[in-house]
């Protein structure tokens, strides 16, 4: 069959794809340190000290993770190459669709896999913080807010990530004004880097009666979580911490103590706030972390020397600097304004299918074109 002949000639070409990934993630270098950390960790005394012990652990966790991963990897490629082969010597067609659909699922695992090769940022491989903000609107901004929280979520289900909510404020008739939620997987930072910032909504709106068009703004904030490994300096006269009741979808499974904190960081005026955890000290630490997160990707992204040299200024959300447009009226489109990247199915973007705009991005990172 010709279908056959098509997919032999097309993995014949993928293989030298797997050898160069293979050299690019550094397989054997992996190996060698897994070798060698787990002998390290077999030493009588490798828990006397806890945190490089953990570290350890998590490396090597990290390092066979990466190892497994491309070896599932090869095998998929192995079954699939098998498959073509034995199909065409039986000339047998009932296998076509079976064949297409590993084949499809490998194609799509190798560009994971290849994109994972460009993270090499340091904080790429945390866990991600994201935190929503509606902007001016009202009603229709608090929707547009509820809807990307929705969106992240589907993402990261469609992942196997686990996401935790950090803080919920309601919006006054619908929506969410504000949140904040924890996206732990590998490479979660990595990925969901791209999405800080600006997004734009352009739809006739539901809110209003006249049936008028209506653009709106939400922020998103994407922040690496900070681990205690990463020393911050925060000394306790530069916070401000404030109690309050919790709220909204969040503090309706918690009680209705005082037990929700706020932070402010007072040199830079950012603001964290976590309501979830049941203790007034366990909302705090994650508020902290929160805080140290957002200090450190802000050093990060303004390639600065120092957390002291940040300045408040340069948190203000630029209204209408869009890092990417969502149009649901007169036509229905989403587009990315940095990489020019656009997807027609607004549906399945609005679902968590972003990942076109994700690989886009990193894509364009990688060459310096950002």
């Amino acid at each position: 069959m010709l279908e056959y002949d098509e997919l032999k000639i097309e993995f014949d070409g993928l293989e030298p794809q797997l050898k160069e990934l293979a050299a690019a993630l550094d397989l054997e270098g992996l190996k060698k340190e897994i070798a060698q950390l787990e002998e390290e960790s077999g030493k009588p005394d490798f828990w006397n000290d806890v945190e490089n012990s953990q570290k350890v652990s998590r490396r090597i966790g990290d390092c066979k993770n990466i190892v497994e991963s491309y070896n599932k990897l090869k095998q998929s490629y192995d079954d699939v190459v098998t498959m073509i082969e034995l199909a065409q010597e039986e000339d047998d067609e009932s296998m076509l669709p079976e064949i297409q659909e590993l084949a499809q699922s490998f194609r799509t695992e190798l560009e994971t896999q290849k994109l994972a090769t460009l993270l090499s940022g340091e904080y790429d491989s945390k866990n991600a913080i994201l935190t929503f903000h509606a902007g001016a609107g009202g009603t229709e901004a608090q929707d547009w807010v509820e809807m990307l929280y929705r969106m992240y979520n589907r993402w990261a289900e469609r992942h196997g990530m686990k996401v935790t909510v950090l803080d919920y404020l309601d919006g006054e008739e619908a929506g969410i004004k504000s949140a904040s939620i924890l996206i732990e997987g590998r490479n979660a930072y990595g990925y969901l880097k791209s999405e800080n910032g600006v997004h734009r909504l352009v739809r006739v709106s539901p809110f209003d009666s006249s049936g008028r068009r209506h653009t709106s703004f939400a922020s998103v904030e994407v922040m690496p979580e900070i681990d205690d490994t990463v020393d911050v300096d925060i000394s306790e006269d530069e916070i401000k911490m404030d109690v309050y009741r919790a709220s909204g979808a969040g503090g309706q499974k918690v009680n209705k103590t005082s037990s929700a904190v706020r932070i402010t960081h007072i040199p830079t005026g950012i603001v964290c706030a976590c309501q979830t955890e049941r203790s007034q000290h366990q909302n705090r630490e994650y508020a902290m972390r929160m805080l140290k997160s957002k200090l450190i990707e802000i050093k990060e992204r303004e390639n600065l020397e120092k957390i002291s040299d940040i300045k408040g200024e340069q948190l203000q959300i630029a209204w209408g600097a869009q890092i990417r447009s969502y149009v649901f009226m007169p036509y229905t489109m989403a587009k990315d304004h940095r990489t020019n990247y656009e997807m027609g199915n607004i549906n399945a973007v609005m679902d968590g299918d972003i990942d076109g705009f994700i690989n886009a991005y990193l894509k364009a990172l990688s060459l310096g074109q950002l």
